[in-house]
């Protein structure tokens, strides 16, 4: 299916699903600003109301939320805050493997009942195909609560989603992805609120250095710098000036990731590694690729 068709699809989608009053997750990402700004399109011809609904919690950037109230503006349709401290649920704060599930279910489940305090009845969230296909445990509780996910349905990606934002002239359309906090930290670690804020601040000065993309994920005491791998010559031009950085914020090891940034770095299962005694010339020549 072409991008035309799955834009086409999309916009049917949206029509009909606006034919009544809707809400959305408005996270400040550019897959549910695409969809506020669809939704307000066909809100406005279909006489109805689209709420953006955006949770501000302790998990996520603090930008997301101004990008969030920017979207709904744009696109013209009511603007909600709900205010959550996951941290508050110990089932979260322990950081389990399914925190994302457990997380997301609380939020959504919030985010139906202020629909169901206004008679909506269509909740709808912005999971694009390309996210199907990655560990993501919270699109469990999406499915289960019965909110619809029409980027998804129609099988656009995350690059088509960028495509149709631009032109769209959505702000955000370039905006990289800013996924919860709790992220930076492995299965089992606590969230700690000091630990996480620490780890935005490091995150935010290594990108006002010339770094779009980049996550600090913490391995006690090591902080693992990612970014992407064309910037990586870069980050070891910097690192001198990225260690004083994340020293002065309280990370006493600091590491840069060869393999650069990945999108859920964490969810890869630890490798086992091997005895000391294999890692001979024979060993290396059955590595793939040149040396």
């Amino acid at each position: 299916m072409t991008l035309e068709e799955k834009k086409q699809q999309l916009a049917a989608l949206m029509d009909e699903y606006t034919k009544q009053d809707v809400c959305l997750a408005l996270s400040g990402g550019v897959d549910s600003a695409l969809l506020a700004w669809w939704a307000g399109k066909y809100a406005a011809g279909n006489h109805t109301k689209v709420y953006g609904v955006t949770f501000d919690t302790v998990l996520h950037p603090a930008a997301d939320l101004e990008a969030a109230r920017q979207s709904a503006r744009d696109a013209g349709i009511l603007h909600k805050v709900i205010t959550v401290n996951e941290l508050e649920f110990a089932e979260i704060a322990d950081n389990p493997e399914n925190r994302c599930y457990l997380c997301k279910k609380g939020l959504f489940e919030q985010l139906i009942r202020f629909g169901q305090e206004r008679g909506i009845s269509t909740f709808l969230e912005g999971t694009n195909q390309d996210d199907l296909s990655v560990y993501r445990p919270g699109l469990q509780a999406v499915r289960e609560l019965g909110v619809h996910s029409p980027l998804a349905q129609c099988q656009i990606t995350k690059e088509e989603v960028r495509q149709l934002a631009r032109e769209a002239g959505i702000r955000v359309a370039s905006r990289p992805s800013a996924p919860c906090m709790a992220t930076r930290l492995p299965y089992g670690a606590r969230l700690d609120l000091d630990l996480l804020r620490r780890i935005e601040a490091a995150e935010e000065a290594v990108r006002e250095l010339g770094f779009p993309v980049v996550r600090v994920r913490y391995h006690e005491p090591v902080a693992r710098i990612e970014v992407e791998p064309e910037k990586l010559a870069l980050a070891v031009q910097l690192k001198d000036f990225i260690t004083r950085i994340l020293k002065a914020l309280g990370f006493p090891y600091v590491t840069l990731d060869l393999e650069g940034f990945r999108s859920g770095s964490m969810d890869i299962p630890e490798a086992s590694g091997g005895k000391a005694g294999e890692y001979t010339p024979e060993f290396l020549k059955n590595i793939p690729g040149e040396m």
